[in-house]
């Protein structure tokens, strides 16, 4: 999915730029966040970038305009299963205004990808509107990758994606999620590309707890499909792959920390054609048509992620 067979040069400019954003962020909100007691804070992640706050459940007034600011670091970028970060440590931010069921918002983050951009900018709108007991998301995405000085054949990566989501709570204790995303051309590599994902969650009750803590646990699958890449780039289709995900998370006040396993049945092979990672080596098995060399890279297997962040209302 990504550019592929270039030397990575790492910048530190996607670091500072993130951080800059991070603590302007914390700046702007620190002054008039009105924090609360906590709310689970350990949304079901069904592949959506790592610092949107697409995945936090919101509860807002239907004509006041509200605001919500999140910023924290990594130690892996993880995104539907595969490494954004080269498995490297990652700094991140997010900023949402609200007016009822509408809302748009934007995400920075530092990455290591193959065509060496400045950082990940994501650009998100959309409605967010509650049917019978279902909360849905119907979004559009805007993903940026400025500064590339490898834009390779395709002139760079930047693409499109729509996403449908809906989170149901059963009981007190238990939340179920599930969500579709189509993209008519992932990555600029004219492949279109589908994904399916489904989640559960718990949260721990609040009296077995101290006071101001939560701890939700959360789990989910997904699965991606691709359609066929531009002359250019080969002409075949991605790889199609299952991924998955299971953590805790613990919330106190704005504080969030969140434990987490990631995997996906993409063999090395397979995990190099997907991202072309520059730093493959060669070892595998040898495809005629999609990866002649045999290169195999670890961009997309099992992975512990620890993430810390604050995020203010």
């Amino acid at each position: 999915m990504r550019q592929r067979g270039v030397t990575r040069v790492r910048p530190a400019s996607g670091a500072s730029i993130a951080a800059s954003v991070g603590l302007w962020l914390a700046t702007m909100t620190g002054g008039l966040a009105q924090v609360e007691a906590p709310s689970p804070a350990g949304a079901i992640g069904l592949g959506n970038r790592g610092w949107s706050a697409a995945e936090t459940s919101h509860t807002g007034s239907a004509n006041e305009l509200e605001f919500s600011a999140r910023a924290g670091f990594a130690s892996d970028y993880i995104y539907r299963g595969t490494t954004l970060s080269d498995h490297g440590p990652a700094a991140g931010a997010a900023f949402e205004t609200r007016f009822g069921a509408l809302y748009a918002g934007g995400t920075v983050a530092t990455v290591r990808l193959p065509t060496e951009p400045a950082a990940e900018f994501t650009f998100a709108a959309g409605i967010r509107p509650k049917i019978a007991t279902i909360d849905l998301d119907l979004g559009v995405t805007y993903f940026a990758y400025p500064g590339e000085r490898l834009p390779g054949e395709t002139n760079g990566i930047n693409y499109w994606e729509t996403v449908i989501r809906g989170d149901r709570r059963i009981g007190e204790q238990v939340r179920v999620a599930g969500g579709y995303a189509y993209s008519p051309d992932v990555s600029n590599t004219g492949a279109w590309s589908q994904y399916v994902a489904a989640g559960v969650g718990f949260d721990v009750p609040d009296r077995l707890l101290p006071q101001n803590l939560a701890v939700s646990f959360t789990t989910a699958a997904g699965y991606s499909w691709f359609g066929n890449q531009t002359p250019q780039l080969g002409g075949f289709p991605l790889p199609a792959y299952l991924n998955w995900q299971a953590g805790v998370t613990f919330t106190y006040k704005a504080f969030n920390l969140d434990l987490r396993y990631y995997d996906t049945n993409l063999s090395r092979e397979s995990c190099f054609v997907f991202t072309g990672d520059p730093n493959a080596r060669p070892g595998g098995r040898v495809n005629l048509v999609t990866n002649p060399d045999g290169l195999v890279s670890n961009w997309c297997g099992a992975t512990f992620v620890a993430k810390a962040w604050f995020a203010f209302n």
